[in-house]
């Protein structure tokens, strides 16, 4: 089912984008674009974290550099937040354990 609204952060390049969609019929003409910074969209507040820890880096010399990193990055966050089985949401003991059993640490 195609989406009714997209939601996006404010950056300038969205609507052009959105506006290609449409010409090429990719997306439904009456698909509305919602512009608002990280309100009510759960991806650009999981990536405002990601930005956080990436600008201070200036960018990355490779494709697969920036990929390894990402996947960390994506992975520490799942941790934190719960998703993962056995994981609870904010309990940083469970959060150690877990880190401990995959990289092998005694503690």
């Amino acid at each position: 089912q195609a989406p009714g609204v997209i939601t996006v952060d404010k950056n300038a390049a969205y609507p052009a984008a959105i506006e290609t969609l449409k010409d090429d019929e990719t997306i439904d003409k009456k698909t509305e674009l919602r512009q608002s910074k990280y309100l009510n969209n759960m991806i650009e507040q999981d990536h405002r974290n990601i930005k956080r820890i990436v600008k201070p880096m200036m960018g990355f010399r490779t494709f697969n550099s920036a990929r390894r990193t990402l996947r960390g990055i994506e992975a520490m966050n799942m941790i934190r937040k719960g998703q993962l089985q056995g994981i609870v949401a904010g309990s940083s003991v469970s959060q150690a354990r877990f880190i401990e059993a995959i990289f092998g640490i005694v503690a």
